[in-house]
């Protein structure tokens, strides 16, 4: 089971974040989520502040380019194996940063990859 962390994460049924969230469970991977505000999604807790959880493996960003940057040392704080940039998050200027933390970059649908079975590294 693969510990993933949603940055962006909503509890708008509409919104892919949310989506993920949901299929990321299903597939029996443990969730951990932060996002704009404090909640709770299908019991998973959502932090609006940026926790030290232990040994996360995927980082799943649903925030564009932009909305990233407050994140950058976060997200290499947290030494993911992985950063999975979800359509419309792309973000070459960060890229550099995760490569040079041997943190692999992977351009994907979160949705998708868990769908076909793609999803573990």
């Amino acid at each position: 089971m693969l510990k993933t962390l949603i940055i962006g994460a909503s509890d708008k049924p509409q919104r892919y974040a949310y989506k993920a969230l949901q299929l990321l469970q299903k597939h029996n991977h443990e969730v951990f989520a932060v996002g704009r505000r404090e909640m709770n999604i299908d019991g998973v807790k959502v932090h609006k502040d940026k926790p030290d959880f232990n040994e996360i493996h995927t980082v799943t960003l649903y925030l564009n380019a932009k909305n990233q940057i407050d994140y950058y040392e976060y997200i290499i704080s947290l030494k993911p194996r992985r950063v999975i940039f979800n359509p419309g998050t792309e973000n070459p200027d960060f890229y550099p940063k995760l490569r040079a933390e041997n943190i692999k970059i992977e351009e994907a649908c979160t949705l998708v990859l868990l769908s076909t079975n793609q999803y573990e590294p």
